[in-house]
């Protein structure tokens, strides 16, 4: 859980900061790349993390800089792009406005009794849910995979290492 906005603060930076090398990847051809033809597109998925910054975070009273709920997916990557890197921003600021006190706060999300800063880490652990499942789609788009949390295999001969066998 989020305890202190220093908590967020830390985790929404190294959060967002992976999640911009993963959209930096991006190509316009890569947004219409699917596992099956009745899933989500790659394009759809970086989207809705982007719709999502604004959704989750207005259920708080945060007025956050990001497209509608309901707003079409962009065909340019370079708009989803811009569109995350404002709503990330955005929210860090606003968020930073809060006490550490706020996070103790309750409100309605979804039927159910949150505190802020559940809603926080929730807010987290989405983020990084989907863009473990944009990776699987970069890789079939023949997108480069940044490293986040460890090595992609791209960075394995970087470092002049091999990388594990398969």
């Amino acid at each position: 859980m989020i305890r202190s906005i220093a908590d967020f603060e830390q985790e929404w930076t190294a959060t967002s900061s992976g999640s911009r090398k993963i959209f930096a990847q991006l190509t316009d051809a890569s947004l219409s790349q699917a596992i099956a033809h009745d899933s989500r597109t790659l394009g759809r998925i970086a989207w809705h993390i982007v719709q999502s910054l604004g959704e989750l975070p207005g259920r708080l009273g945060l007025k956050i800089d990001a497209p509608a709920e309901h707003a079409p997916v962009p065909s340019a990557a370079a708009t989803i792009r811009d569109a995350y890197s404002r709503a990330a921003d955005t929210l860090l600021g606003q968020v930073r406005a809060w006490s550490d006190a706020d996070l103790a706060t309750e409100d309605d999300m979804y039927g159910e009794r949150w505190t802020r800063g559940f809603s926080l880490r929730v807010l987290l652990e989405h983020e990084i849910h989907h863009r473990g499942q944009m990776t699987v789609l970069m890789r079939q788009a023949g997108l480069s995979v940044p490293g986040l949390i460890g090595p992609a295999r791209e960075d394995w001969a970087q470092w002049g290492m091999q990388p594990p066998a398969i």
